[in-house]
């Protein structure tokens, strides 16, 4: 260990040591990593699978699948409150009572957080996006536990705010398996030694699971009329999507909308505007009625629950995948795209360029700056059917990224249970 290390162990140290003194004064979110504990399993035979929030986990979705059907054993980790709502929720599909799938908090990464985790050590880590805490990835390569990461994104911005610490991290993994040829690049002079190119998972995850049973009355209160999606809306998005929608309802009077903001702090927030502004609305986290006239006056669905957005863009005539009007970086096209719903975005979405130019290409969605956001709406409504949702088959270009993450992960696997 030199002084690169050193420097790294005392500032986590420190920072740990202050966090277990002051824990009953910390937000939530601190508390539960503080309180992370490692899954009783036998050393050396299980996968630790690292997806730090609900995009990550949403994403692992094919790779839970594919690991637990060769028979191998996976602990999943979350970092953020929101994570570990989805990751309960979703437990028990991914391990469909095999007893093969556990999931929980990640811990901080000081030695006293990461202890635990090594009294019966995994066979590999793998993480998904961009995922390097020194601390752990020193602990791992101690102890000759390969380390990877999947779906690897990281922007030349990211790599250079990173500092020595970031460098030293991505020298110590065993593999990258980019997502795109920018982040190998990126990846690759941060000094990553072994970097592959995997493609994007997003491209490969199964079907979304089915809506609740509740969303049969609302199908068919809505069946008449055509309906926008908007998935994915940051600060400023819903007004800017509210407006469109309004001055579209003016050619379309029974235009209704469903829209899901991007964060869960901000569901409370948006409803509260909803309010405000005088719209028929309910939220999807509230009971739901059972007859379809409870519904017939309601204009508009905000969709408050985590999970949900992928299938619900199905429900929809035309999808709006916000993200990229009012910042930079955007959203996943390919939920909508995926279930053969027109989808119109925003021109801020360098974080899916490695997607959006292939879709667009092949006629799969749209780029539509703001003040052009009414128009598009109308244009895009008048050439399709109420529910255009069948399933499409995505450009060749875009496919396989699941087979070949696997491909170059298994090597570094601990050998199946079964």
């Amino acid at each position: 260990m030199d002084a690169l290390d050193l420097s790294y162990l005392a500032a986590v140290s420190l920072a740990g040591a202050g966090a277990r003194a002051c824990a009953r004064g910390l937000p939530e979110g601190w508390r539960v990593r503080l309180q992370a504990a490692a899954p009783d399993l036998p050393a050396g035979a299980w996968v630790w699978l690292h997806a730090v929030s609900v995009g990550e986990l949403l994403l692992a979705d094919g790779l839970v699948g594919r690991l637990r059907g060769s028979g191998r054993r996976l602990h999943v980790t979350t970092g953020t409150l929101a994570g570990l709502d989805l990751l309960a929720r979703r437990l028990p599909a991914w391990d469909a009572g095999l007893g093969l799938v556990s999931g929980g908090a990640f811990p901080l990464d000081d030695p006293a957080g990461l202890e635990a985790f090594f009294t019966r050590e995994p066979g590999a880590f793998v993480a998904l996006e961009t995922e390097l805490w020194p601390n752990l990835l020193r602990a791992l390569e101690s102890r000759g536990i390969p380390r990877c990461v999947v779906n690897g994104r990281l922007t030349e911005k990211s790599r250079d705010r990173g500092g020595a610490w970031l460098r030293r991290a991505a020298s110590r993994l065993s593999l990258v398996a980019a997502r795109d040829e920018a982040s190998a690049a990126a990846f690759r002079s941060l000094g990553a030694p072994q970097v592959e190119l995997g493609g994007n998972l997003k491209a490969d995850l199964p079907p979304p699971a089915p809506l609740h049973a509740g969303w049969a009355a609302l199908r068919r209160a809505w069946a008449p009329m055509p309906v926008l999606v908007a998935g994915n809306t940051l600060e400023g998005e819903e007004a800017l999507i509210l407006a469109a929608w309004e001055a579209a309802r003016t050619v379309i009077p029974g235009l209704r909308l469903i829209l899901a903001p991007r964060q869960p702090r901000r569901f409370q927030g948006v409803a509260e505007a909803f309010a405000a502004r005088g719209l028929r609305f309910r939220r999807a986290s509230a009971p739901w009625p059972g007859d379809p006239s409870d519904w017939a006056a309601v204009d508009l669905l905000l969709l408050d629950t985590l999970g949900e957005l992928p299938a619900a863009y199905g429900e929809g005539t035309l999808a709006l995948v916000a993200g990229g009007w009012r910042a930079e970086g955007g959203h996943n096209p390919l939920e909508p795209v995926r279930l053969g719903v027109p989808t119109l975005l925003g021109p801020g979405f360098t974080n899916f360029d490695d997607l959006v130019p292939v879709l667009r290409e092949a006629g799969r969605l749209r780029v539509v700056p703001e003040a052009e956001l009414a128009d598009a709406i109308l244009q895009g409504l008048a050439t399709v059917s109420l529910r255009p949702a069948s399933g499409a088959l995505l450009p060749a270009a875009l496919m396989g990224a699941l087979d070949r993450t696997l491909a170059l992960l298994e090597p570094l696997l601990p050998p199946p249970l079964r």
